[in-house]
């Protein structure tokens, strides 16, 4: 089990990322007033409080969760490739795992080596699809349910 911590979108493509306290997410928008929610298997995306802290430990400095630009950050769970096609169940909202979040090299931009620090563990996350529309907000409960 673990808890959602952080809540963020980006009303527009390379636009900085909102922190908010609660969302409507949902299969036709995925988070409603984020510019990438359209239906498809990158529609919201989780990171690992505990992964990026590693993250930010390799590159020696402690990053604002939002520099990865994740919607839902989520403490007390780790993420990995055998968890793909499993349920993220957040309250009413259940979201299919469909893949890592793959680091990017606009991660060097925000800062230098965090590409590389991401890379290894599904350090950069997990993208999902919205299967059944929920409301989130922070502090509350995540449970991966498996195939």
């Amino acid at each position: 089990m673990g808890t959602v911590t952080g809540i963020a979108l980006r009303e527009k493509a390379h636009a900085p990322m909102q922190t908010i306290e609660s969302v409507e997410i949902s299969v036709e928008a995925g988070l409603h007033g984020d510019s990438r929610g359209k239906p498809g298997p990158r529609q919201v995306t989780l990171l690992s409080e505990g992964q990026w802290a590693e993250a930010c430990e390799t590159v020696e400095v402690d990053l604002a969760w939002t520099y990865r630009r994740a919607n839902l950050l989520v403490a007390g769970l780790r993420f990995s490739p055998d968890m793909v096609g499993d349920t993220v169940v957040i309250g009413d909202l259940k979201m299919e795992i469909t893949g890592e979040t793959d680091p990017c090299v606009r991660m060097d931009q925000q800062h230098q080596g965090l590409t590389q620090a991401l890379t290894p563990d599904w350090r950069g996350g997990i993208c999902c699809r919205v299967l059944q529309d929920g409301k989130v907000a922070l502090g509350d409960a995540v449970e991966i349910v498996g195939r």
